[in-house]
Parts: C-alpha cells; sequence; structure tokens
C-alpha cells in the first residue's frame, strides 16, 4: 500500500473563515480519493492565507518540508485537491513538479489525475497548466484591483482591515448578490484617541515608539487587544481616512464627511514633522527628532559660520568654596558639532551658553506672538491676498499679453514669407525662417512660464484656504505660550520657526516660516529673518 503526503492551501484567510473554509473541501476530496486508490494518508500539510502566485516555494514552509521528506523516501505519492495547490508562478513552480517526479514522487490531484513526465508533451502540459493558472490570477489580481479603485472612487466601503476609531457594522447595505455587507461608522470612544494620537504629535513632538509606550501605560489596546506598536502608530498618522477619504492606490475617494475624525489642515501638518523627522542626517531638518531633552532648541539650532547642527549637553565643574569645601556646577550648553571634532574650518565659537540662547529666543517668540494678537484677521487675508495672489495674477496678466503679441508677430512674419515668394517685398526667406524659428521658441517659452504661474496660483490658492487654520494656530499659540510645557513649546518653535542660527558674539539669525510670516504687517516684520545680538 503506497503511503501518500496530502497538501492543502488557500490563498486568502477570507477562504478559513468559519463559514466558507475550503480547506476540509480539499481534504475530504483527497481523502475518498485515496480510498479508492488504496493509499494511506500518513501525514497533512496546511498553508492557510498562501498566496500561490505571490508567495515562492522557497518560502513556504510546507513546501521545504515536503521536499525533505521526499529526500528521506517518507512517501511515495504527493497528492493534492488540484495542481494550482501546489503554486501558480509559471516560472516556479512546473519544476517543483519536475523536482517530485525525479526523486520518485508521483504527484496527483484529486480532481485532474496524475501529472506524469514521461515525454515532451507531458512537460509541455505540466509547463502550459502552471502558465494559465498564473495568468487567471493575474487577470483575478487586476480585477480586484479595478473593483476596489471602482468602489473607492464611489466612495463605498469595500472591507479589509478595521483602523482605530471606526467600526464595521450592518447599515442595511446589500452587494450585488443580496447579502448584506458592512461599512464604517465612527467609534466616539476610540476616536479620541486617535485625536489625542495626533494632537500628541502635533503639539508636544511624540515620536511613534514615545506615543505607542504611552497608550500601552494607559492600558489602551488595538481592535486585536495588542498593545500598540511604533508602525502601528505611524500607520495611524498616515492614514488619510481620518480625513474622510478612502483611498486605493492612486485613487482617492470624494470627501465622506460622516467619517471625518481629523482635521485636514492638522493632518497635512502632521505629514510635514514625519516627513522631516524621516530625512537623512546630510538633510535639513527644523522639526526636532525628539522634545524630550533639556534645552529649548536641541534637533532645531544651526551654527551660522558652517551651517553644522549644534548638539546640546550638560557640562559639570568642581570649584572651591571659601571654607575649603568643593562645590559642583553644572550648566547646559550648545556645541558646534563640526568645529568640537575638526571636520571643517569653521570660524565660530564651538561652545554657547544654553540658557543664554533659549532665553533670548523665547523673547524674540514671545514679541512676535504678541503682535499677532493684535494683528487682525481680516488684515492677515489682505495682506496675503495682495502680496502672492494678485502678485502673481499680474505676471499672469503679463505673460499673456507678451504671449498674444508673440502670436500675432509669428502670423505677421508668415504672412510676409508668402510675400518675399512672391516677390511683394525685399525680405529673404532665410532671414524670416530665423525670426519665425526665433519667435517660436518665444512663444514656447513664455508657455512653459504660464504653466509655471498657473501652478503657483493654484498652490496659492491652496494657501489661501488654509489661512483660517494658520492664523487660529498663531492667534492659540500666542494665548497658550507663556503656560505652556516645554515640549509644546519646543514643538511651537519648530513649526513656527524654519531655521535658527547662531554665530560668535551670540548674534541669532532666525528664519520664520512662511505659512505664519505672513500675517505680520511689512512695517512690523518686512524680512524672512530676524536678527538679533544677545
Amino acid at each position: 500500500m503506497k503511503k501518500a503526503y496530502c497538501l492543502y492551501r488557500v490563498s486568502t484567510k477570507k477562504q478559513v473563515d468559519k463559514l466558507q473554509d475550503d480547506i476540509p473541501m480539499q481534504k475530504i476530496a483527497c481523502h475518498e480519493f485515496a480510498e479508492q486508490q488504496g493509499w494511506v494518508i500518513a501525514k497533512e500539510f496546511y498553508e492557510k492565507g498562501v498566496s500561490g502566485f505571490k508567495v515562492s516555494a522557497e518560502d513556504r514552509d510546507a513546501v521545504q518540508e515536503l521536499r525533505e521528506a521526499a529526500l528521506n523516501k517518507e512517501f511515495e505519492v504527493l497528492l493534492v485537491y488540484m495542481f494550482d495547490r501546489l503554486g501558480r508562478i509559471y516560472r516556479e513552480t512546473p519544476f517543483i513538479v519536475e523536482w517530485f517526479v525525479e526523486n520518485g514522487i508521483e504527484v496527483w490531484s484529486s480532481q485532474e489525475g496524475q501529472q506524469r513526465l514521461d515525454n515532451d508533451g507531458d512537460v509541455l502540459m505540466n509547463f502550459v497548466r502552471y502558465w494559465q493558472a498564473s495568468g487567471e490570477s493575474k487577470k483575478t489580481s487586476m480585477r480586484l484591483k479595478t473593483r476596489m479603485a471602482q468602489l473607492t472612487a464611489e466612495g463605498i466601503y469595500h472591507g479589509g482591515a478595521t483602523p482605530l476609531g471606526y467600526q464595521a457594522v450592518h447599515t442595511g447595505r446589500v452587494n450585488k448578490k443580496g447579502q448584506p455587507v458592512k461599512d464604517l461608522v465612527i467609534d466616539t470612544k476610540e476616536a479620541e484617541y486617535v485625536k489625542m494620537i495626533f494632537s500628541k504629535t502635533l503639539n508636544e513632538g511624540y515620536g511613534s515608539y514615545r506615543m505607542a509606550d504611552y497608550l500601552n501605560k494607559l492600558g489602551i489596546r488595538t481592535h486585536n487587544g495588542k498593545e500598540f506598536q511604533c508602525n502601528t502608530i505611524n500607520r495611524i498618522l498616515k492614514n488619510r481616512l481620518y480625513c474622510g477619504y478612502y483611498v486605493a492606490g492612486e485613487t482617492v475617494s470624494p470627501k465622506l464627511e460622516h467619517l471625518v475624525i481629523i482635521d485636514e489642515n492638522v493632518f497635512d501638518s502632521v505629514q510635514h514633522i514625519l516627513k522631516q523627522r524621516s530625512k537623512k542626517n546630510d538633510e535639513k531638518q527644523h522639526i526636532a527628532r525628539t522634545t524630550k531633552g533639556k534645552t529649548l532648541l536641541s534637533g532645531n539650532l544651526y551654527c551660522a559660520h558652517c551651517g553644522g547642527k549644534m548638539i546640546s549637553s550638560g557640562h559639570t565643574e568642581k570649584y572651591e568654596r571659601k571654607d575649603g569645601s568643593i562645590g559642583v556646577s553644572s550648566a547646559l550648553r550648545y556645541v558646534c558639532y563640526h568645529r568640537a571634532r575638526k571636520l571643517n574650518n569653521c570660524e565660530g565659537q564651538t561652545v554657547y551658553s544654553a540658557p543664554k540662547i533659549d532665553k533670548a529666543v523665547l523673547e524674540i517668540i514671545g514679541y512676535y506672538l504678541d503682535a499677532i494678537k493684535k494683528t487682525p484677521k481680516d488684515k492677515a487675508l489682505e495682506i496675503r491676498y495682495k502680496k502672492e495672489l494678485a502678485n502673481k495674477r499680474k505676471i499672469r496678466r503679463e505673460l499673456m499679453d507678451n504671449k498674444e503679441k508673440l502670436e500675432k508677430r509669428l502670423k505677421e512674419l508668415s504672412l510676409e514669407v508668402g510675400k518675399s515668394l512672391c516677390g511683394e517685398n525685399t525680405f529673404p526667406v532665410d532671414v524670416l525662417s530665423m525670426s519665425i524659428n526665433s519667435t517660436k521658441e518665444d512663444i514656447a517659452e513664455t508657455d512653459r512660464r504660464l504653466n509655471e504661474c498657473d501652478t503657483d496660483l493654484e498652490k496659492q490658492s491652496e494657501m489661501l484656504n488654509k489661512l483660517d487654520f494658520y492664523y487660529n494656530q498663531f492667534v492659540t499659540w500666542a494665548d497658550e505660550f507663556d503656560n505652556a510645557s516645554q515640549e509644546q513649546r519646543k514643538m511651537i518653535i519648530c513649526q513656527l520657526i524654519d531655521s535658527i542660527k547662531v554665530g560668535r558674539g551670540y548674534e541669532l539669525e532666525i528664519e520664520f516660516n512662511s505659512s505664519y510670516k505672513q500675517f505680520f504687517d511689512d512695517a512690523f516684520m518686512s524680512e524672512e529673518k530676524a536678527v538679533q545680538n544677545i
């Protein structure tokens, strides 16, 4: 009696739920077939949620165990329900089957019979079978992606893991087969957790590790009852669903107000923070990676001489008191990383007093924050409109006028060519041709500048839409800054300021973020940078 090993596989987790488990069906069919053949099933291998199209045999434990057992002559027959249970990769699976056959193992399907490789025709059919299976997998994948994109574009929920802050519930909607399907609704309790995650990231500079640890210590768990990991936090912070949009690849749904948990402006600000923190060391950052340091500007201060980052450190010094006892003093300081390690020819100071610089920056920030309280919102909007949007529109009008003149000139030159050919004028044709080509180049360059201008106008329009958010954010900072914690002050400074540089003699150069700088009056702040000697 031949000894058979069986392999059962299903591609998705949906196929292994209690209602539609395909594996028992495969198992029953294989047992019935083995009994008809007079074989004994000695061992069974289960692969649940393993794609035969996406996962290579090298990464499938069951296939590797079967190979080892075949080399040890533990069985004579490899039995599957359908041959595609072995895989659907046409560049690989036919050779897996061939390997088993060459090692004395008969490969059988309870539905398709034995796969023999006695002649070239058998080898060809073996390859064609898996080539077809691979093609079907690709077609199925394309159909699913297309349908998901269609559902997304229509704003219809199409399943998947339920994000924190939502519940998947039956709302009376049914699919084409008349079966009830679920829709997402906001879970009010969990929505508060989501808001807290965004708030602490934006306002207190919490990183993903710290945020996960904070939630875990509060006893908050994921939908699976597990503790939060940093990757979980990052997925939450990058998920546009919280702004009310379903996203599938490049397809984005219309805004669904009933799913909005996070304001889009808050979401965009958090994306900016994440992007800044992910930058490499040699790229300029103005968002501190951490806000836990004792100094105010750690991670956000640069040397005005070499452009290198200033690092914060503690310094301890012993001294002798009048009574002969030994005292210890400690101080925080900023150190030019490049000069301290002699990495370049920096001409600035090596060490600066951290309290001295922090105090000066706080005074400058306080000055500007007090000023914003006196700047009416309408005036800020008017300044923004006149300075940027109106200026761009003026440039566009000038470009359009210039293009119109160039096109008129091109038409006139073209007419002159005809007259020259008819002997009605004395202009050489080659000279006219050069003028025409030059005019065409000028028109092409004008079109390029027009496209740039239109892009800028679109960006400016988007900025205008965000003015309310930026203004309200600015005023909130102004109201809260004096009583804010050190971490909150750090995040306010990181978002309000693009860079802070310090040079010899404690000369500070502060460059404000243009999104907030726009609210100051020209008489108050005519340049992007504020310079002050301490």
